[in-house]
């Protein structure tokens, strides 16, 4: 089937099942490769996006049920405020180690701060639950998510800059 969908701005036309999971229809169909197979049942996060603001996993999600909802993925959630100041808490904190589950980390973190605007440690553990990091970075991930919640420029020391 046919489907135009909008995806960090820009209009795509694909053609693929209803049933395709969305992470194929973004990986394969339109070459956006940030967004990640993780565990292929939605329990671990890496595959998170953004359809119509809402946190979803695309590899849950048919290409049928986005319907005219925009998504946004990893590589435009950086054009979103709260994206950016993710972005660059997540460098100045040092979150990354293997970087897999990043993206959907940032994805999942910018829908929260999108909610709301000062979560407590509380609300970042509850709303990053669902997130897996092999990793272990959780508390580099809290700090960042809190550092972007701030509102303050940080350098990559992690440090506030002059006059922020």
């Amino acid at each position: 089937m046919h489907y135009a969908l909008t995806i960090n701005g820009k209009s795509h036309d694909v053609d693929v099942d209803a049933d395709t999971p969305l992470l194929w229809v973004l990986r394969d169909a339109v070459k956006l490769k940030g967004t990640k197979f993780g565990c292929g049942a939605g329990l671990c996060g890496a595959c998170t996006v953004h359809i119509g603001g809402q946190a979803v996993r695309a590899c849950q999600t048919a290409v049928s049920d986005v319907g005219n909802h925009a998504v946004t993925t990893i590589e435009g959630i950086g054009e979103t405020a709260v994206g950016a100041r993710l972005q660059k808490a997540w460098l100045a904190v040092d979150v990354v180690q293997c970087g897999y589950c990043q993206a959907g980390q940032i994805m999942t973190a910018a829908a929260l701060l999108t909610q709301n605007k000062s979560p407590s440690d509380a609300d970042i553990d509850a709303a990053m639950d669902g997130n897996i990091c092999r990793c272990a970075t959780y508390s580099r991930i809290r700090q960042a998510i809190k550092q972007a919640a701030s509102g303050a420029d940080f350098g990559a020391n992690g440090q506030p800059r002059k006059g922020a």
